[in-house]
């Protein structure tokens, strides 16, 4: 299909998307999800209430916010929605930001695994790297593991570290904490 068509129609089914179902234009492909049950709630609730406590710099959360990855080759963008999208709270960076903000204030971004896990664990891995996003927090609940990718180059993270439900997980600054998953499970 067509880039700029492929685009244009994205953006129309997002318009009307039935409310509480997220549609998102990933890698080419228009992907709907419906709203996440409770234990993916759960998991957000328990990452949230552990950075709002223990993070050395004071953040703000947005839950599903649009997040707008440029591609290369005259490929229209990515728009991504992550489950969390944190960043530092000092110039309010979700006030104002339109639905589809760029990545450049972004400290870190949570998903928690569903239906289509894949696409949690490589598809939009490769999307916040490409967008320079300097963390990504992924929570595998068919694995058991929380990961943590960093240092970002072209497509994917230079570096990552896993631990199982139960274990610590240190992360550094801006948060500078050791997130405890023992809850996750």
């Amino acid at each position: 299909m067509e880039n700029a068509i492929l685009l244009e129609l994205f953006l129309e089914l997002d318009a009307s998307t039935p409310e509480g179902l997220r549609s998102e234009l990933i890698d080419g492909e228009i992907v709907v999800s419906p709203p996440p049950e409770g234990y993916h709630a759960h998991c957000l609730s328990e990452i949230w209430r552990q950075v709002t406590l223990l993070s050395a710099t004071r953040m703000s959360l947005s839950g599903h916010k649009g997040l707008a990855v440029p591609r290369e080759g005259g490929r229209p963008p990515d728009h991504v929605i992550p489950d969390a999208t944190i960043a530092p709270r000092e110039g309010r960076p979700f006030r104002g930001a339109p639905a589809w903000m760029p990545c450049d204030d972004v400290a870190m971004v949570v998903e928690v695994t569903s239906s289509r896990a894949d696409i949690d664990r490589i598809t939009k891995r490769h999307c916040y790297a490409r967008a320079g996003v300097p963390l990504y927090l992924l929570v595998d609940r068919e694995h058991e593991t929380v990961t943590l990718f960093s240092e970002p180059a072209d497509e994917d993270y230079g570096d990552a570290h896993t631990t199982a439900f139960g274990k610590t997980l240190p992360l550094p600054e801006p948060f500078a904490f050791v997130l405890e998953t023992s809850e996750l499970g």
